[in-house]
Order: C-alpha cells, then sequence, then structure tokens
C-alpha cells in the first residue's frame, strides 16, 4: 500500500448527482479531508452514458460549490449554475454584474436531501468508517440498486 497524497482521515466522503426526484445519477466517494468543491468535475464526470452526449440543463448547488472555475466549468458546457453567493469566502464585496440565481429553484434541491435521507436509512452506509473507499462504495452503489428498485418495482 503505497502513500496517496492523503492525510489519514476518519471516514469517506459521499458527493452524489441526484435528478429532481432524489434518484442517483452518479455517486463518487472521496477522503473527507478534500474540500467538496475540488470533487465537482470528478462527479459530474461519473455521469455518463456511452454514445450519448447528454448533460444536465441546470445544477443547483450549496453555497460550497461557488467558485470562478466551478462558474466557469458549466459556461463551457452549456450548464446553467444556480449556485447562491458564498459571502464567507469573500473578502471584498463582488462588483459587476450580479450572480444568476433563482431562490424558487433552489427549494427544489430538497432532492438531494432526500437522497441522503434514504441512503442513512441502511445502517451498513451510515457511519461511514470503511477501511477502503471502494468497499464504502459498493455499498452505495448497493443502496442506490435498492432505492431504485424500490421505485420501479
Amino acid at each position: 500500500m503505497g502513500y496517496d497524497g492523503y492525510k489519514k482521515v476518519k471516514g469517506n466522503k459521499l458527493i452524489a448527482l441526484v435528478d429532481r426526484n432524489g434518484l442517483p445519477l452518479a455517486c463518487t466517494v472521496y477522503p473527507a479531508n478534500v474540500h467538496d468543491s475540488q470533487l465537482y468535475e470528478p462527479t459530474l464526470n461519473a455521469f455518463t452514458i456511452p454514445d450519448v452526449r447528454d448533460h444536465p440543463a441546470i445544477i443547483s448547488a450549496d453555497p460550497a460549490y461557488d467558485s470562478r472555475e466551478i462558474r466557469q466549468y458549466n459556461r463551457n458546457r452549456r450548464i446553467k449554475s444556480n449556485i447562491p453567493v458564498n459571502r464567507r469566502s469573500r473578502k471584498h464585496s463582488k462588483r459587476g454584474r450580479p450572480r444568476r440565481f433563482d431562490p424558487e429553484l433552489y427549494k427544489k434541491r430538497s432532492a438531494i436531501e432526500r437522497f441522503f435521507s434514504w441512503i442513512e436509512a441502511f445502517k451498513k452506509v451510515t457511519p461511514r468508517y470503511e477501511r477502503y473507499e471502494h468497499s464504502f462504495l459498493g455499498l452505495i452503489h448497493l443502496a442506490c440498486v435498492m432505492m431504485i428498485w424500490k421505485i420501479l418495482g
């Protein structure tokens, strides 16, 4: 086992992309000491369908994802960003054109909260202290399959 560049941390971080009904589209697992904004692109890249060049039209995200890089990434892929401004990360108020933000659309972001409450219903997934990330991701995928099976079946 080699050094992977991360400090030893307890736990893993689950990042998910869900549709407006709360069904999972992509899930990724990373060590808990990596900031959420650095995991944005790998999570969107995990949502790929072979031979289909489809992407989300609008993404609503937490204020933790308010960065110039994420907004530029979305703009280059013609994805509309609905991310509130994170006032804690700004030293000075931003001049110029205000960021586009729709509070009514942001209220529908509760789908991700519903997804995480479904995931927490699976007792093995809740503690998040698996030794390996791939075994934790396997449990997450199993929980996602069970969620989709319950809805479709």
